[in-house]
């Protein structure tokens, strides 16, 4: 019997895995072939998927992209022994796009069955949380600080130190504490939350009991969008298994803890990536930013004191506290300690997962690992951090890519996504989706936001339209100011910065290709805004 792996993933399946899946599956009825078919996730070589792995004496030999079509060729000429054929890739770890990462996070993603306690633990699964369960809560916490990891959403701070301020909270107030982790992941170009939900779903969960742990809750609930079926499919059945095997409820692995998980399916709202507007979400009222303080830390969900991180940081933990703090700090540079995972998307040839210590550069990104744009014309332009994040041009490809290192580049991590723009790309119609992006999608609490992303819109068409150029610079930078400084949250107060870059860095667009009506254009049209699936 030889062993088959096809990814479930769901870029995976658009791309026509399922079909793939189902062929191996016939042949082995129809010719007496003795094949098991394991789905597993994705390994993040995205433009090879679906990537169909076989299991060999010299290890797991990949063939990609496959199609339906080719199965019977594929048979026929050995494949189930690893023979040689065009679509033949190697044995996968060996491939350069995986050999020289620093898989941490995604270890386990793509290797294993995602719904396989079995797989998981034979994996080092559960290892974290049985360190966790060994030690004190604060010694965790100080575990978990000393490590240096940070949340990896986008703003950046010390996981451990937002664990402690929960752990502290005493008194009526504090009597129920919550874990909520956002996997709410609006921004264009990012997928690695989903990739990890369905490709070791049990690490989320693992995650977030070792936080319950640390802080004293008994409760958590994962805030999916709608947009992810998949992913909460897969998370659902996770829970249900680890429930089944006394990993979540009372007594999680014979010990005092009583933790149990809960999915709650978000309606597609960007603005419940943020923190408050997510926990407004989950109380069922409309998703919209609360004013701060108090911080959630304190007074979160209903009230109470509430750990909220994103996907990437709760899945990083159990890593941690499986191989210690020192470890996870000897990665990474400076501030921006372990690793980050980067997503590649956009006009790209080779588009995925990336997941290495911080310190890479953007150009290492762009070239080494994604081989420039799909296109084949140049690179002009790369935007980091999400739909809100700075327009880089070539001469700031070598930035190093941490915290630090990029905010005085005048641009920001955020969640990882790196997505590529060729020189066909106009940088003014995309300098007018940030401020109509933002017009859709702000909450309305805060005026800035609310108001000030619609008189961006109308000051962006003047500009271009060739309207008293001078004054309307004057007032979009105006207008830009106070944005950032007087919205409530990082919705309103991030919306500039891709404006500001992008006349900072492509000024000629706002002039010389004034003459274009920019009302008819819309930049996902124009093809250099590309879905991971495509990439």
């Amino acid at each position: 019997m030889t062993t088959v792996y096809v990814p479930r993933d769901a870029a995976a399946r658009s791309v026509g895995a399922d079909e793939v899946a189902q062929q191996l599956q016939l042949a082995a009825i129809e010719g007496e072939i003795g094949v098991d078919v394991i789905r597993n996730g994705s390994r993040g070589l995205l433009w090879l998927e679906p990537l169909v792995e076989v299991v060999t004496p010299e290890g797991r030999i990949g063939y990609g992209p496959v199609t339906p079509d080719d199965v019977p060729d594929l048979l026929a000429a050995g494949m189930l022994d690893g023979a040689d054929h065009p679509l033949r890739l190697g044995l996968v770890d060996q491939l350069p796009w995986l050999a020289r990462q620093n898989r941490v996070t995604f270890a386990r993603v793509g290797i294993t069955d995602p719904l396989s306690p079995e797989d998981y633990e034979a994996h080092g699964g559960l290892q974290g949380l049985r360190a966790a369960l060994e030690m004190t809560p604060a010694d965790v916490v100080t575990e978990v600080t000393d490590s240096g990891l940070r949340g990896r959403g986008g703003a950046g701070f010390p996981a451990g130190i937002k664990w402690k301020t929960v752990l502290d909270c005493e008194g009526e107030d504090a009597d129920l504490k919550f874990i909520c982790c956002n996997a709410d992941e609006g921004d264009s170009g990012t997928f690695a939350d989903r990739m990890v939900m369905e490709g070791d779903p049990f690490l989320l969960i693992e995650g977030m009991t070792i936080a319950a742990h640390a802080v004293g809750a008994r409760e958590g609930y994962i805030y999916i969008r709608s947009e992810y079926p998949d992913a909460i499919a897969t998370m659902g059945a996770a829970i249900d298994i680890a429930r089944g095997r006394g990993w979540l409820g009372a007594g999680v692995l014979g010990s005092s803890l009583d933790f149990d998980l809960h999915i709650r399916v978000g309606a597609g709202a960007y603005i419940c990536g943020e923190e408050t507007s997510m926990l407004e979400s989950l109380e069922g009222k409309r998703g919209m930013v609360r004013a701060k303080p108090p911080i959630p830390a304190i007074e979160g969900l209903f009230g109470k004191p509430t750990v909220v991180n994103n996907v990437l940081t709760l899945t990083t933990v159990p890593v941690v506290l499986a191989d210690g703090a020192k470890a996870y700090q000897d990665l990474g540079v400076g501030r921006s300690r372990g690793t980050q995972v980067f997503q590649l998307a956009g006009n790209i040839k080779r588009g995925g997962i990336v997941e290495t210590a911080f310190g890479i550069t953007l150009r290492e990104l762009i070239e080494d690992y994604g081989g420039g744009t799909l296109s084949g014309r140049p690179v002009r332009a790369v935007q980091v951090g999400g739909p809100l994040g700075a327009y880089l041009p070539e001469a700031q490809f070598d930035l190093p890519m941490d915290y630090e290192a990029l905010a005085e580049g005048g641009a920001m991590l955020g969640h990882g996504g790196v997505v590529v723009f060729d020189d066909t790309v106009d940088m003014a119609a995309q300098a007018r989706f940030a401020m109509e992006f933002c017009a859709e999608e702000s909450c309305g609490k805060c005026t800035p936001c609310r108001v000030g992303s619609v008189r961006g819109v109308e000051v962006i068409d003047r500009i271009v339209a060739g309207e008293q150029r001078d004054e309307n610079l004057a007032l979009l930078e105006d207008l830009c100011e106070l944005m950032t400084d007087g919205s409530l949250c990082a919705m309103g107060g991030l919306t500039p910065m891709p404006v500001r870059s992008a006349l900072a860095h492509f000024a000629d667009d706002f002039v010389e290709r004034g003459d274009r009506r920019l009302l008819e254009i819309h930049p996902v049209q124009r093809g250099n805004t590309r879905t991971e699936g495509q990439a």
